[in-house]
């Protein structure tokens, strides 16, 4: 099991019961695969320094997780095709 970092940025447009759904699921793909979530900080709302699809902020979210090998490949892919995430970025520890 290796420690995992992703940071991602989800649509700003949608409301907060919606970022809440859309966290929670990610949560709950970490630990359907056998990892486990060590903390998830809501950061909020931030403005961009340049606009990202022509929205000016996002809401940023950084989850530290534990999980085997295979599991970031699947979680980028989930979040390539989720059409709330704006960004993503996941980094081994």
């Amino acid at each position: 099991m290796n420690s995992y970092e992703v940071l991602y940025i989800i649509d700003s447009a949608l409301d907060e019961e919606a970022v809440n759904a859309t966290i929670a699921k990610y949560e709950s793909l970490v630990t359907g695969s056998g990892g486990s979530v060590e903390k998830t900080e809501k950061w909020g709302k931030r403005k961009f320094t340049y606009p990202i699809n022509h929205k000016e902020e996002g809401y940023y979210v950084l989850m530290t997780f534990t999980a085997p090998s295979q599991l970031p490949r699947e979680l980028e892919r989930q979040m390539r095709i989720a059409d709330e995430v704006m960004r993503f970025l996941v980094v081994r520890k």
